[in-house]
């Protein structure tokens, strides 16, 4: 192990004025407590008379191009980072997994892509104050209800409890059983029905003319019309006033719903989450009603494509094809 240490800007400092003094170079190895070789090389490096503040600048100049490179300085892997979680809206996790599943390994670990974001916001400008890239990154400044919030919604006549749902749904072993939730825009407005299977985690999405159960009735009616009966199993929503028609979508569907306890959203644990990925391209307030079919779809198509670590980095539209091609 080495015990050598590079001189300081204060070191060269005292080396120029012992030479200015007159002193040898064996003399100022001795008052600096360090080699003779070490002084003799420090002064060697100056072509002409010897500048300390030339030598520092000159070290430290030296001592950056020496480093190895940050691997996001390759302005091609950074600039790929940066399009995959502004465009695609993927978390650093997947984009390490994409790279893993199609070049066989990553440059970079995602703990990486963190922590440039927080570095240096991957070397993007931003204004003042503002959070950068990391505003497009999963769960950034979203507020959670605080302890003992209380849900104040009415509440509706349940055909089934959650308890009672088959096992096979319990424990996500078929396609077919799905979660429902509503994604709201601006208030009275329009709103996004979402359909989540529990196996594949496959996203269905149609807008609805606002929160009231008989709108809402009218898009799940479109939507169940589009499943194939024997991918329509079971159907866990929450107890929002929007699903109260549920009876009328069993009669017409033989589909049970099962309802979680109040204040349960961990129950529908899938939905949720993607209602969550959902809000990365509606934010909260935005007017749905504005967003096009075609906007709306890009939409559907990207989180279903996206790479999962669940699935070994496959997508859910994956996952959900090659099942429906083992059903009977």
């Amino acid at each position: 192990m080495s015990h050598y240490h590079q001189l300081t800007a204060i070191e060269r400092g005292r080396i120029e004025s012992f030479i200015q003094i007159g002193m040898s170079m064996r003399q100022i190895a001795l008052h600096l407590k360090r080699s003779v070789s070490t002084i003799s090389r420090e002064i060697r490096r100056c072509s002409k008379d010897y500048q300390a503040e030339k030598a520092q600048k000159d070290y430290a100049k030296k001592r950056r191009a020496c480093r190895r490179r940050r691997i996001f300085e390759d302005n091609l892997v950074r600039m790929t980072v940066i399009r995959d979680i502004e465009e695609r809206h993927w978390s650093p996790e997947q984009i390490v997994g994409n790279f893993k599943n199609t070049l066989g390994s990553s440059p970079f670990s995602f703990v990486t892509i963190y922590r440039e974001i927080k570095r240096n916001n991957l070397q993007m400008p931003k204004s003042h104050g503002a959070r950068g890239i990391a505003r497009k990154l999963r769960h950034r400044g979203k507020t959670r209800h605080k302890k003992g919030y209380v849900e104040k919604r009415g509440k509706i006549p349940i055909s089934h409890h959650l308890s009672e749902r088959p096992q096979a749904a319990n424990d996500r072993d078929r396609l077919g059983d799905w979660e429902i939730d509503t994604v709201v825009g601006k208030d009275g407005g329009e709103v996004l029905v979402t359909m989540v299977d529990r196996r594949s985690r496959l996203l269905l999405a149609k807008r609805a003319g606002g929160r009231k159960s008989f709108a809402v009735l009218r898009t799940l009616e479109e939507m169940f019309a589009q499943i194939p009966h024997k991918l329509l199993k079971t159907i866990t929503p929450d107890r929002g006033k929007e699903f109260g028609q549920h009876a009328v979508l069993t009669n017409e569907y033989q589909v049970e719903f099962y309802f979680p306890n109040p204040h349960s959203p961990w129950a529908r644990g899938s939905n949720e989450n993607t209602n969550g990925l959902i809000r990365e391209y509606i934010p909260k307030g935005t007017d749905i009603a504005t967003i096009t079919d075609k906007e709306i779809n890009r939409m559907i198509w990207q989180i279903n494509t996206r790479p999962r670590k669940l699935f070994g980095w496959r997508s859910a539209l994956d996952v959900f094809c090659s099942e429906v091609l083992h059903l009977d």
